[in-house]
């Protein structure tokens, strides 16, 4: 029964998670005229979920309590940029380490897409090491994910280095603009039929739950369970409410607003001299209203999203990049059961692929002074190591 109960709000979620990055990805486009692209935020979310609610429900804030902070929250920010603070607070970190957050977000991407529940799984964490080398089949992980043998032997993991990876970078190299969609498209094809060993769908009842929702192709998940799902009853929970709006505030105030930057700063429209860019005030508000509207579908904080890099890697330089982002988002809400079984280790190397491409920036820090090199330095580190943008400001 629990586990047909989340499968049921993971699929709400889904709805939920396209319609908000749809309407708030069109609009940022077409009110700021970039190249970026909004949705719920992976580093926030997994923030959201596995630390302040909680692994089902076991954190020290309820759901919709959690929900209700982060509705206020995006008030807060409009607030906050329409007085100029967001763009103050950006205009006061120093241009290194701007710079670093940015190739740190590359690295952050990098990880992500070699990493096991998002990516190729080539690499995890284990008992001894902080990380170690992993690409092994599902029956010799340890429960923490630590391979026990069978290293680098997953066909999995070497589908999407050749396949997502190899495929992509040699089209890229000949400036074929769909070669990202190519690659992860050629890895999805592969993992569909049930019966290989790389298949998406095994025989399983998690796997013919998939597949069943899979093969339906063409359909409409209502939102039923997360859809405006809020907990007004704040002052019943008095400090729980405060310590969660604080936490998000605190978190997203550095997140939110240094990826949305890094993005701005990769696309290419941030003027060096000043450290600004056209219509930032509308941008940070358009930023602020989706967390707010997100929270009434029942998502964790909307964002500008990292993975916007790819689009912009692959030539967009306007808003209706964005735009067309978000249509295809609202598209995708009917195509669910197609999008929803894309497997990580189809998008795993492109992840990397783009971190690689955000890394470019890095010969614009000044190492030959050493009041820039080491906090450029610990904030490119801290970012992918704390798997986090926002702890990386803890240390600057």
């Amino acid at each position: 029964m629990l586990m047909q109960f989340v499968s049921e709000v993971n699929r709400d979620l889904v709805t939920a998670t396209a319609a908000i990055s749809g309407f708030a990805s069109f609009l940022f486009g077409f009110l700021t005229n970039m190249p970026v692209s909004l949705a719920p935020g992976m580093g926030i979310n997994a923030y959201f979920a596995y630390q302040v609610v909680g692994f089902h429900g076991t954190g020290f804030v309820p759901y919709r309590l959690a929900l209700a902070a982060v509705f206020i929250e995006g008030f807060i920010f409009i607030f906050l940029s329409l007085i100029g603070m967001r763009q103050w607070l950006v205009r006061l970190i120093p241009n290194s380490i701007k710079v670093a957050s940015a190739c740190g977000i590359g690295l952050y991407l990098a990880i992500i897409g070699l990493s096991h529940s998002a990516g190729i799984g080539a690499i995890t964490g284990a008992t001894s090491t902080p990380l170690d080398i992993a690409g092994c089949s599902e029956q010799y992980r340890l429960e923490n994910g630590e391979c026990s043998s069978h290293k680098m032997q997953d066909p999995r993991m070497w589908i999407g280095i050749f396949c997502g990876g190899v495929v992509t970078a040699y089209l890229m190299a000949y400036r074929v603009k769909s070669a990202i969609i190519v690659g992860i498209a050629l890895v999805s094809i592969t993992a569909w039929p049930r019966s290989t060993s790389i298949t998406y769908f095994p025989h399983t009842p998690a796997g013919d739950s998939m597949f069943d929702f899979f093969k339906q192709v063409v359909t409409f998940h209502p939102i039923s369970r997360t859809l405006n799902a809020i907990d007004w009853n704040i002052g019943a929970a008095g400090g729980q409410f405060a310590l969660a709006l604080f936490t998000f505030l605190y978190v997203d105030i550095i997140d939110c607003t240094g990826t949305l930057y890094s993005m701005a700063r990769f696309s290419g429209v941030v003027d060096p001299e000043t450290g600004n860019f056209p219509r930032a005030t509308l941008a940070y508000c358009t930023d602020a209203f989706s967390i707010s509207i997100g929270a009434l579908l029942g998502v964790s904080p909307v964002t500008a999203f990292i993975e916007s890099g790819a689009g912009i890697a692959e030539g967009g330089k306007t808003g209706l990049t964005a735009m067309t982002t978000g249509i295809c988002f609202i598209i995708s809400i009917f195509f669910a059961p197609i999008f929803a079984s894309i497997p990580p280790w189809a998008t795993g190397c492109t992840l990397v692929i783009v971190g690689a491409m955000m890394m470019r920036q890095i010969s614009a820090v000044n190492w030959n002074y050493i009041g820039d090199a080491i906090p450029a330095f610990v904030t490119l580190m801290m970012i992918p190591f704390s798997y986090s943008i926002g702890k990386s400001s803890d240390y600057n």
